[in-house]
């Protein structure tokens, strides 16, 4: 996650975006490498008459290389959140897509919302007059309680809007 917070003395804005430290350039030569490996094993024991390997060698590579595509493409994923004196605003983006949700910042609540069982995670959500957006799915649960408290610093209870000049 990476979080840049440019403050003025009218809005705040904090940017995250997920961690995606495999370049696209590790990621080829760590694909080649095990395609390699892979083929040559299955190759080695084709000649020794196990050849029904090969296709299940293959199968596992598209499933590898389709995992790989996945996991890069979260590296052009942001959200935006924006808070001014009077509105919140989220802005996601991603490759091929850009929404924005504006809330009003007075009656605006943010969220940490339990998860459902223990292998689910919690979602951090921005709600107002019976809209929310989530924010931050891609985060840690520490770095998403983190995220939360600082938001409810920022924005507030409903009926409240604390002073955007003060210290976060």
């Amino acid at each position: 996650m990476r979080m840049i917070a440019l403050v003025d003395a009218n809005e705040l804005c904090i940017e995250i975006c997920p961690n995606c430290s495999l370049s696209v350039r590790d990621a080829v030569m760590f694909f080649g490498s095990l395609c390699f490996v892979s083929f040559a094993i299955a190759g080695m024991l084709a000649v020794q008459g196990y050849w029904p390997i090969l296709p299940f060698a293959g199968l596992e590579m598209v499933a590898l290389g389709w995992a790989l595509k996945v996991s890069l493409a979260r590296r052009f994923y942001r959200q935006t959140i924006i808070v001014t004196d009077a509105d919140v605003s989220v802005e996601s983006q991603d490759r091929s897509y850009c929404s924005q949700v504006v809330f009003p910042r007075h009656w605006s609540q943010v969220k940490l919302r339990r998860p459902a069982s223990r292998l689910h995670p919690s979602r951090l959500t921005i709600e107002s007059h019976g809209r929310q957006c989530e924010l931050g799915s891609f985060l840690t649960e520490e770095e998403r309680r983190g995220l939360a408290l600082r938001l409810q610093r920022l924005v507030g209870r409903i009926n409240e809007s604390p002073s955007l000049a003060q210290p976060l």
